[in-house]
């Protein structure tokens, strides 16, 4: 027993010693693990996406009819007068899949302009912190990219216009918000929303286990938080 107890002293006395605190990492460390744990996410979001059925099949990020045009078309679902409706929902929903690699690079060169003031906020910051930096930086661009491709897309479907047309009248009556009355701009802005959910509950997951991180900079970096 007498032997037991300074091991398990040394023990501890070691833990402590490996045990690392942010104040402990280089900046170029606390940086590069943020970049890389990024660079992660927004691979992920696209790789999950970006595919056929990518928002289709996810129940949460499946893209609907928005506000009372929503629950208008599910009434018509329900009464056999739905075909339209799903008809234009399918193409909306494969528009945004057809969007979404068009991303990746853009969102890879925001995290590369990442300065190391940006990182040190970024981790003394909240669960989504890192999430937030990069659709601050990168969201517009993004939308620039994704609205031609969603057009396309949606413009195919003969009742683009005419959801155009119902929907500024909704609007007008307050049934849906402004963003909403035009429709590749509403599946633009589902799609950029759907994207930087999968980055933040990426990146929620990183600093909840950083084993789960692809780098061991950046388990290093999140372990420290």
């Amino acid at each position: 027993m007498r032997r037991l107890v300074p091991l398990l002293a040394g023990l501890m006395l070691s833990a402590n010693a490996l045990a690392l605190s942010l104040a402990d990492l280089t900046q170029q460390d606390a940086s590069g693990g943020l970049k890389d744990t990024l660079s992660q996410g927004a691979q992920l979001a696209v790789q999950q996406l970006g595919r056929p059925g990518g928002f289709s099949n996810d129940p949460e990020r499946r893209i609907e009819l928005p506000g009372k045009l929503g629950k208008i078309a599910q009434t018509m679902k329900m009464m056999g007068m739905g075909s339209q409706v799903e008809q234009l929902e399918t193409r909306m929903n494969q528009a945004a899949e057809a969007a979404v690699p068009q991303a990746q690079a853009l969102l890879l060169d925001a995290v590369r302009r990442m300065t190391v003031t940006d990182a040190k906020e970024i981790l003394a910051g909240p669960q989504d912190a890192a999430t937030q930096y990069l659709d601050r930086s990168s969201r517009e661009q993004i939308r620039t990219r994704f609205l031609p491709i969603v057009k396309q897309a949606t413009d195919q479907v003969g009742l683009a216009q005419k959801y155009n047309a119902f929907a500024a009248q909704a609007a007008s009556f307050g049934a849906i918000d402004a963003k909403s009355a035009n429709l590749e701009g509403y599946v633009t802005d589902q799609a950029l929303d759907g994207l930087f959910e999968v980055i933040a509950a990426e990146e929620a997951k990183i600093r909840e286990n950083p084993a789960t991180a692809a780098t061991s900079l950046a388990k290093k970096v999140f372990g420290a938080l």
